[in-house]
């Protein structure tokens, strides 16, 4: 143990990572003794970004405390895939995990290898398992390095191979016993705390990624704590399950050998897509999901033969892609892009598989569905009106030259990740993409004291110049006339999608009152009308600000504790007796530059926009933003809560 330890420490040495994962050792000596060999799964432990992403505490859906459930679930999804097993049991308690298939089991000989020893398994053998997800031998090695306590049982022909382990190191290994068990394998495993800092996980990201395994494996149960994840129309039941608007008509679902499609259009802005690989969610795409984007909008281009620009078909589309790949290449282990160029090593490249496919059949549904013909048609007429309205307000170059000179000498104080391009490596830029965000304030005093105390490396900050237009019921052409959204729009690059988002997190800073509520609802109303994706994606946020500072009498910046709650501040009271010093903060403009350090730093707190299930956008924003209805007035009366503190 303390080897390990030794040695970790000198690999720690030989290259030191900042906060942002920039390489921070220039000048340390580099001997013979700096290079180190790492043993078992040490470097999974040192470098645990490499193999399940970004760390976190559980508040976002790809933290990797989720990866590691995920990662268990998949060698069961694999199991039910090559027929074994209709049943996957999961129990989710304290951050304690069990996961339970009832698969072959792992071959008992080898289960300890199978589990311990990186790059051993079976899926190098395409016979034993074809079309699999996990194909490296890394997925449940990861999970139990980076567990304080990892437990496997493989139960195979009326006997049972048990082993227990700790940060992938064996502590225990038990002999084969007989058992009237059923044949599977069952993992348990806890979160190391030292890693994951103070994690927590979250119901609603384990069901909705239970659901993705649902819709993605016909006849497949998977039951959480009791509460059973099963589907029988796969993709058309992910669609139905997640639009958030009525579609313009039925979704259309076909299925073929190794491929799965879903699509319908709304009267929404922007494309949404789902993409899958052997069953795994794609959340980044990859070369399946840019295949069907592009083959998709051709077909109904080529079904109609007029000059219709693609940007006017897709407009509005909401669709879904699954296909299986022999040995897929994703592009990280946590697979969420797919880098695939052939579907198998002597067949047809992905590209040339998903365009056949959805030209052949694609246009057989449009030649046999008129009504659908008629439906999509006139969508597509209005977006390329509303296009050729917003292309006269402005001409392109006109345009950008505005951009440009308003967004950086007056709206936008962009962080410097952007302008530098020489920070070397794409996974140190990938861990500051990761890291960016842009704060969406109003005010010249708080844009300027966010400014003022931001980290420039990732923190950037666009000021409101007073209330933003509430855009309800307006049209795209609204962005471009109005200087506030044509410049927000602007600094995130997202006129034509998300694909060139430059920030990964949209923080919307208001005051804690309530015209800052009413900010926050005007630029939720601009985002969920215009760029829907962006909240359904988790990109946009809302700063929580601190209500109360509460200070011991006669000290100073280090007695300071910042509350957010009547509750926060009685017991920050209590524990400063006697007599403390109170501050209410009434604005965000109040708040020095070295206050906003203590609340935008390491200890930020973020509340992520979230559409629930079952959530309609037009039906959201009719209600909050729309005509000021009896009914409205009566839910804010029936609803009214006033602090004393606000009297």
């Amino acid at each position: 143990m303390a080897e390990n330890e030794e040695k970790l420490g000198d690999m720690q040495s030989l290259e030191t990572l900042d906060s942002k994962g920039l390489s921070v050792n220039d000048g340390v000596e580099y001997k013979e003794e700096n290079i180190v060999t790492l043993e078992g799964l040490s470097h999974v432990r040192l470098r645990p970004g490499m193999y399940i992403g970004k760390l976190g505490d559980g508040s976002s859906a790809d933290d990797g405390i989720y990866v590691l459930i995920k990662e268990i679930i998949d060698n069961c999804i694999d199991e039910f895939r090559m027929g074994h097993g209709n049943t996957v049991d999961i129990t989710v308690n304290d951050g304690y995990v069990i996961v339970r298939d009832y698969g072959r089991g792992i071959p008992l000989g080898k289960m300890v290898a199978a589990v311990s020893i990186m790059n051993t398994g079976a899926k190098y053998d395409t016979k034993a398992f074809k079309k699999s997800v996990g194909l490296n031998g890394v997925g449940t090695k990861a999970v139990n390095a980076l567990s304080s306590r990892f437990v496997v049982r493989s139960f195979r022909d009326g006997q049972v191979k048990k082993a227990e382990f700790s940060e992938g190191k064996l502590l225990k290994e038990w002999d084969l016993e007989p058992t009237k068990e059923s044949n599977g394998t069952m993992v348990e495993f806890t979160p190391d705390p030292t890693i994951f800092l103070n994690y927590r996980y979250q119901m609603e990201f384990i069901e909705s990624m239970l659901r993705n395994y649902a819709y993605l494996n016909n006849g497949l149960s998977l039951i959480l704590n009791g509460k059973k994840f099963y589907s029988r129309n796969g993709l058309k039941d992910l669609l139905s399950e997640n639009l958030s608007t009525e579609p313009l008509y039925d979704i259309v679902h076909i299925k073929g050998e190794d491929i799965e499609i879903a699509f319908t259009h709304t009267d929404q802005y922007g494309e949404e897509y789902y993409s899958f690989v052997n069953g795994q969610h794609t959340t980044q795409g990859g070369t399946h999901q840019s295949a069907y984007r592009e083959s998709l909008a051709k077909t109904i281009k080529e079904f109609y033969n007029k000059n219709q620009e693609l940007s006017d078909i897709r407009n509005g589309l909401v669709a879904a892609i699954a296909i299986n790949v022999e040995e897929p290449v994703f592009e990280s282990q946590t697979k969420i892009k797919l880098g695939s160029k052939d579907m198998t090593k002597n067949g047809p490249t992905v590209a040339k598989f998903i365009g056949d496919f959805v030209k052949k059949e694609v246009d057989n549904f449009l030649h046999k569905n008129q009504e659908v013909v008629d439906v999509l048609l006139k969508k597509i007429q209005m977006s390329e009106r509303e296009r050729k309205e917003i292309s006269g307000v402005t001409t392109k170059l006109a345009r950008e030259r505005a951009k440009k000179v308003s967004l950086h000498n007056r709206k936008l104080r962009d962080c410097r990740f952007h302008f530098n391009d020489s920070r070397g490596k794409d996974e140190q830029k990938n861990v500051l993409m990761e890291q960016s965000s842009i704060f969406i304030t109003e005010g010249d005093s708080a844009s300027g004291s966010l400014t003022k105390c931001r980290d420039v490396d990732t923190q950037a900050v666009f000021s409101l110049r007073g209330k933003p237009l509430n855009s309800f019921g307006l049209t795209k052409k609204t962005i471009y006339e109005n200087e506030e959204f044509n410049l927000l729009q602007a600094a995130l690059n997202i006129e034509d999608g998300l694909d060139g988002l430059r920030y990964n997190k949209v923080i919307i800073a208001t005051d804690a009152d309530v015209d800052g509520m009413h900010i926050r609802l005007l630029m939720l109303t601009f985002f969920l009308q215009f760029f829907p994706d962006l909240v359904k994606k988790g990109h946009v946020y809302i700063l929580q600000t601190p209500l109360f500072r509460v200070r011991k009498s006669g000290k100073k910046e280090l007695s300071d504790r910042y509350c957010y709650s009547e509750e926060e501040r009685l017991q920050a009271i209590a524990e400063m007796q006697p007599n403390p010093e109170i501050t209410r903060f009434k604005g965000l403009g109040e708040i020095s530059p070295e206050e906003f350090k203590g609340f935008i730093g390491d200890q930020i707190r973020l509340d992520q926009v979230k559409l629930t299930k079952g959530d309609l956008i037009s039906d959201l924003l009719e209600f909050y933003m729309g005509k000021n209805t009896q009914y409205r007035q009566d839910f804010i009366i029936d609803n009214l809560v006033v602090e004393e503190d606000m009297l």
